[in-house]
């Protein structure tokens, strides 16, 4: 009977160790942007950070397998597409999942071409910045975090009340060509602020160096960005107005739909995560202002919202 028993001991022990040996052998990848603070931050010289680190660490852990993050470089500017950068990303095996996705109805239709090129990534060799990859369709995870834009302001509007849009008359606005908040600035009330906006260009002007300058009054921008902002300028004179635009987008995990089980894995360790207040205290960890999602998980048609109101 003793040696049944040691022989089922043994039996466990080894079926534990092939676990681990699985989990190492096969991780997680997630592909994160390696230059979105404080959702996500790998530089040279720095150990990896952000709120999408902690959390792709957490989930990895609750699925049993360990992470691998594969960085990459996410263009700010015009031309470039968040969706097709993803889709290529996951397409052509680079990672299974990507982190910290905008969830719109518009960043998840099927692609209107079938092929892109890769965005640079850590590893890229020339060939790899050469080639398209034939482009799949995404699968949404859950939502873990709501992104919305708020109203920041310079030095000259410091303790301004702003209850809504409107309350930014009279001031010096600027905002970023082709931004979210250009579109919500520029339609608001039939164009009423025009006249008051400067438009910058996305990537090369300095957005938020010009706003501490004293050079304009007021902004729209995501709120983490005005995190990170904050995060690298502790003494800032730029403040935050309270103020969160109404139509804002939450952020989650997006994979290929050829791997549903992967994504019903995901959305379980989210939920449980959630439930457990972690995700709220990898935000807090991280310097981001956490928001809980929101319905619809999904956001419409943003343009046609803004537009209307």
């Amino acid at each position: 009977m003793k040696g049944r028993s040691v022989a089922w001991s043994l039996a466990a022990l080894l079926s534990t160790m092939a676990s681990v040996a699985v989990a190492a052998d096969d991780p997680l990848r997630i592909c994160l942007d390696e230059d979105r603070p404080p959702l996500s931050m790998h530089h040279r010289g720095k150990p990896d950070a952000g709120f999408d680190v902690l959390l792709a660490q957490a989930v990895a852990e609750r699925l049993g397998r360990s992470l691998a993050i594969q960085w990459f470089e996410s263009k700010l500017d015009e031309d470039s597409s968040p969706q097709l950068e993803a889709n290529a990303l996951l397409s052509d095996g680079r990672c299974s999942l990507v982190g910290g996705y905008a969830l719109t109805q518009d960043s998840l239709v099927v692609p209107g071409m079938k092929t892109a090129r890769l965005p640079d990534f850590a590893g890229a060799t020339r060939d790899d910045r050469r080639r398209r990859v034939a482009l799949g369709v995404l699968a949404p995870s859950q939502p873990y975090v709501y992104s919305p834009m708020t109203v920041v302001l310079g030095p000259k509007a410091n303790g301004r009340k702003i209850g809504d849009i409107g309350d930014l008359a009279g001031l010096r606005l600027v905002i970023e060509s082709g931004s979210l908040g250009d579109a919500v600035l520029m339609t608001f009330d039939k164009g009423r602020l025009i006249d008051n906006i400067t438009h910058l260009v996305p990537g090369r002007d300095d957005l938020l160096g010009a706003l501490q300058r004293g050079d304009y009054d007021a902004t729209l921008i995501d709120l983490g960005r005005f995190d990170a902002h904050r995060a690298a300028h502790p003494d800032t004179a730029l403040s935050a107005s309270g103020y969160y635009y109404p139509i804002g987008a939450n952020r989650g995990y997006v994979g290929l739909g050829s791997d549903p089980a992967l994504i019903e894995a995901v959305n379980k360790a989210l939920s449980a995560l959630a439930t457990e207040g972690k995700i709220a205290e990898f935000g807090k960890q991280a310097g981001l202002t956490y928001l809980p999602p929101r319905e619809p998980a999904i956001l419409g048609d943003v343009w046609t919202k803004i537009i209307q109101r």
